[in-house]
């Protein structure tokens, strides 16, 4: 072995090290809140996946999205991406049984609320029963758009990269309507607007 080659080695040992002791002192919290532990998530989630059914589109990052029409809670359908073409989007799936979704709302809320008429636009998906999202933002209002869509193996959420069917899940948009990010879990308080920057 030369000398470049042991450099490398101890880099990737000390590297590996590193992020098990970071795990063991800080928990998963940090690296499952970075780009990188993101990814790696994500593709152990879709390794484990069940296949989706025949003809079901699921995106991909950088690729565009496939049209994707939901009713509203009580509003019109409404087609994803293009009801919202020209500016970014972070849709996020939930349901009013989901913990850590009921844990979140008022971070996507406080980050929609300062977007403006120019910034991202913030989407939610419930995949849920009508009556229960309902009564769950009498306890918990937002003001941003609720589009509905049932549970199963071609929801929303499977349709958006999620296969597993992890929730809170949530996506960010380009304006042109390209996958660029993914997140899964909820986000913590201040995670949204550095996640959000493209």
């Amino acid at each position: 072995m030369n000398a470049s080659s042991k450099v490398v080695l101890v880099a990737l040992v000390a590297g590996t090290l590193g992020a098990i002791a970071s795990l063991l002192t800080t928990g998963p919290g940090p690296l499952l809140r970075s780009e990188l532990g993101q990814r790696l998530l994500g593709g152990a989630l879709e390794a484990s996946a069940p296949k989706p059914p025949q003809g079901v589109v699921v995106a991909r990052r950088g690729e565009r999205l496939s049209s994707l029409t939901l009713p509203g809670l009580d509003g019109p359908v409404v087609t994803l991406p293009t009801a919202y073409a020209g500016r970014p989007l972070l849709i996020n799936l939930w349901a009013s049984w989901c913990g850590p979704c009921v844990e979140e709302m008022p971070e996507l809320q406080r980050f929609a609320a300062s977007q403006g008429s120019n910034g991202v636009q913030v989407v939610g998906i419930a995949l849920d029963d009508p009556a229960a999202v309902r009564a769950f933002l009498r306890r918990i209002p937002v003001a941003y758009p609720i589009l509905l869509d049932a549970p199963g193996p071609a929801d929303a959420g499977v349709r958006l990269g999620n296969p597993k069917g992890v929730l809170p899940y949530s996506v960010l948009v380009s304006a042109d309507g390209r996958l660029l990010k993914q997140h899964i879990g909820p986000f913590g308080a201040g995670d949204l607007s550095n996640w959000a920057r493209q």
